[in-house]
Formats: structure tokens, C-alpha cells, sequence
């Protein structure tokens, strides 16, 4: 349900990487073409929620973003941005182990369409780039995605009918589409101090009820941390698909958060937190909190530079995690390959205890290990407690292309007979997945 080509390298792979093929480039203006494929190869041992199927599932997606990108300088550092592109995708096979997909699905649709103008060094009380407004139809997230982190929702037609359209052409855990349909963006500040984002942004994503929503982002950049508040304001949402997902309360939802991520002036250890509060537009669900706390440390100067983190999350029943998505790294914020993209619990609902590691056998090579507990589910039944462990690897081949295998392993302490969500029984279920992305 997300993953970036330059967020999987931005998780620890010191390499260099080249995101655009120069077509024109001159002193006042760079034109660029931008090409990244993505494919992955899914196996998984059991069935769950919405997948008739009992024997397993195995699968494959695929995807093709194509497009043109540039800027053009106007004086003093200023310039106007902009890039426009498309994705083709498509999902194969029988489909995902959670039925959001039948294998059928295939598209080709517009994703990037926008323009934005940067301020260089015209309003130097601002800083370099200090005022950067943009419209359209783009990539947006706020933090390290626990609330937004782009329109990454890629339901196919496994949930569709009774006139319900969720399909948005396959590629389901790949996340081929990720842009917000509508957006007006403005980013106020450098890269240090005060900053602070305001934003409006319409999805056209069924599976999100078309939202509408609008913010504000405030921020203050340190060298050991960022602090930043947010409030979220929803707007609006498509009453018929709305009601159907249970997701009426976002129109008027107030959403409010305050986090932080640093060092604390500690260079190998690694803090993160945030705490959100959430009133409800209406009735169907009660106003409700989540919250997390990670901290963090790498041994640099060991053999391999291994980091260890712990991490414990909590959402309340009515939570609505909105448009959390991948961000940085496997476990942010889809907590578990089976849990998060097929079994459940999904950011709601739940608590959960993570633990990761994280060593580097080389620059370009990373491997990894998660575990995930997850425990006062489904109204504090436990029926969907469950407990998940992974195994990946993460290799920067060269300049373009990546590959990241996994292997896990997701037990359910209930079958979906007793309220689970696997439906055969609670047995230990074996998943498997390779992705590769290519990048120019």
C-alpha cells in the first residue's frame, strides 16, 4: 500500500541516486524526463477479510510512472516548478490475500499535474526558498506520515459492487498512485528555525471517500530536532461512498497533533513521538486519541552499525488514521506486511508494541528484523490480537535499481470463524514478498 523508490533509500543506503534523464538544460531553465518502474511478487499461505479464496493467494503487481518535470529561473534564485506525469499498473494473478484486489485490475490515468513558484532569495527574511506555493495535483505528507503521507489508498475491484467503484487500476501494495487530486500548498521558512506549511487537498480516491480537507503545519527545525504542530480540518467527503466505509465524521473532523523527532543532542540515539486528538464531525463515531513513542540507537562504530528501535502505538476504537502512508522504512506506518496490508488491524483500534533491527553489511546492502504485537483489537475483545514477525533485506544494486525481499511470519490468536480476519483458522501463516524498483 506504498512504497517510494528514494524513501526505501532514504532508510540508511549511503548511495547515489539519479531521479530524471536531462532533456534541456540551460542557465535559466533545466527540463527533465522521469521514469520509475516498480514490480513485486506476493505469496502468502492464507486468506483474509474480504478473499473468498482458501487456499493462500499469489500475485503480482506492477507499475510504470512516466513524465516531464523542470523549473525555470526568474532572477535572484527564484524560480517557477512544475511536472506533469502519468502511471500505468496493473495487478496479476489471484489477487491480494486481503481481497482488496482480483488480479484483473489494469490502468493508465495522470497523476502528477502541477506548478509552483519558489522564492529564491527575494524575501531573505524568510530565507533561501522561504516562500515555495504550489497547485495541483501532487505528493504531500507531514512528518514521517502518521496522519498524511500522500493518497496512497490503491484498492482494485475486489470490494466492488452494488454500484461501488473502488478500483484504481491495481498495484495494491505497491501504492502505484500517491497524489492528492486537487492541492494548494503554501511552505513558509528555510530548512532551519520557524516553518510552517498551510494546505487544502481533495482526494478522488473512493477508498478515501473522496475527503476534502484543509491545514496547518507549524514547525521549529533544530539541531537536535524537530518540534511541530498540526490541526487538520476536514472539509468534505462523498456522502454515498462516506457511509458505506463508515467515514461520514470526517466531514467537520478536527484533528490535532503534536510531535517530535531528534536526537535530543545525543548523536546515536533516535527520538520520536506524536500525540494526536481527534473531535468527530458527527455522531457515527466518538472523538478519540492515538499516540506513539520510538526511541532509538545505532552503534556506529560496531560491525555492521547495527541500530536497534522500540516503539509503542495506541489508537483508540473511533480513530481515523486518515491518509497515513510508507515513509520511513518498513514499519512506518503499515506495522507489519500482513497486519497492516491484508489481516488488520489498520492503525485503529489497537495496540502495538514494535520492536526493530537494523544492520548494514555493506553501503549499499541493509537487512533487517521486525516484530509486531498487537493486543486490545476490535473493542478490546482481542479478536484481532495477533502477533507478526519479519525478515527483509534492502540492496541498492547501483545508481537505478533496488531490491528489498521479505519474508514473515503472522499468527492470529483467533480464526475468521471466531472473529479473526484469517479466514481457514489461526494457524501461523508463511508471507512472502521481492520488489524492485528501477528509477531514472
Amino acid at each position: 500500500m506504498r512504497h517510494a523508490f528514494l524513501c526505501l533509500l532514504a532508510a540508511g543506503l549511503a548511495v547515489p541516486t539519479a531521479s530524471a534523464v536531462e532533456i534541456s538544460n540551460s542557465d535559466n531553465h533545466e527540463l527533465n524526463a522521469d521514469l520509475e518502474l516498480a514490480a513485486g511478487i506476493f505469496k502468502s499461505d492464507k486468506n483474509y477479510l474480504y478473499d473468498s479464496d482458501r487456499g493462500g493467494a499469489t500475485w503480482q503487481e506492477g507499475y510504470f510512472k512516466y513524465g516531464l518535470s523542470g523549473n525555470y529561473s526568474l532572477g535572484k534564485n527564484a524560480s517557477i516548478y512544475g511536472s506533469v506525469s502519468a502511471v500505468s499498473s496493473g495487478t496479476f494473478g489471484e489477487g491480494d490475500a486481503g481481497g482488496f484486489s482480483t488480479g484483473d485490475e489494469r490502468n493508465t490515468d495522470l497523476e502528477d499535474a502541477y506548478i509552483g513558484f519558489k522564492s529564491g532569495d527575494y524575501l531573505p527574511f524568510l530565507g533561501h526558498n522561504g516562500l515555495d506555493v504550489s497547485f495541483g495535483s501532487q505528493n504531500f505528507a507531514i512528518g514521517d506520515g502518521f496522519l498524511i503521507n500522500g493518497d496512497a489508498l490503491n484498492f482494485g475491484e475486489g470490494l466492488n459492487g452494488g454500484g461501488f467503484d473502488f478500483d484504481r487500476g491495481g498495484a495494491y501494495w505497491l501504492a502505484a498512485r500517491k497524489a492528492f487530486d486537487k492541492t494548494a500548498l503554501v511552505r513558509i521558512g528555510g530548512n532551519t528555525g520557524l516553518r510552517s506549511d498551510l494546505f487544502w487537498v481533495e482526494s478522488d480516491n473512493n477508498a478515501q471517500a473522496d475527503t476534502k480537507l484543509t491545514g496547518i503545519n507549524l514547525e521549529y527545525v533544530s539541531r537536535n530536532g524537530t518540534f511541530g504542530l498540526m490541526h487538520l480540518k476536514g472539509l468534505g467527503v462523498n456522502d454515498r461512498y462516506a457511509q458505506a466505509l463508515g467515514l461520514t465524521a470526517r466531514d467537520g473532523q478536527d484533528t490535532t497533533s503534536f510531535r517530535y523527532q531528534g536526537n535530543a543532542g545525543v548523536e546515536p540515539l533516535f527520538l520520536s513521538a506524536e500525540f494526536v486528538t481527534q473531535g468527530q464531525g458527527d455522531t457515527s463515531r466518538e472523538d478519540a486519541r492515538a499516540w506513539y513513542m520510538e526511541a532509538g540507537w545505532s552503534f556506529s562504530e560496531q560491525l555492521w552499525s547495527p541500530s536497534v528501535n522500540i516503539r509503542y502505538s495506541t489508537f483508540e476504537e473511533d480513530f481515523d488514521p486518515l491518509f497515513f502512508g510508507f515513509n520511513r522504512g518498513y514499519g512506518t506506518w503499515f506495522q507489519g506486511e500482513v497486519a497492516a496490508n491484508y489481516a488488520g488491524p489498520f492503525n485503529s483500534d489497537t495496540d502495538v508494541l514494535h520492536l526493530g533491527i537494523k544492520a548494514y553489511p555493506s553501503p549499499t546492502v541493509a537487512i533487517g528484523a521486525l516484530f509486531f504485537d498487537f493486543s486490545d483489537t476490535a473493542q478490546g475483545s482481542g479478536t484481532l490480537d495477533s502477533q507478526e514477525f519479519d525478515l527483509y533485506a534492502e540492496w541498492a544494486v547501483n545508481d537505478h535499481l533496488f531490491l528489498s525481499p521479505l519474508i514473515g511470519f503472522f499468527k492470529p490468536e483467533n480464526r475468521g470463524a471466531d472473529g479473526g480476519s484469517q479466514l481457514q483458522d489461526n494457524d501461523l501463516n508463511t508471507y512472502a514478498q521481492i520488489m524492485a524498483v528501477i528509477a531514472f
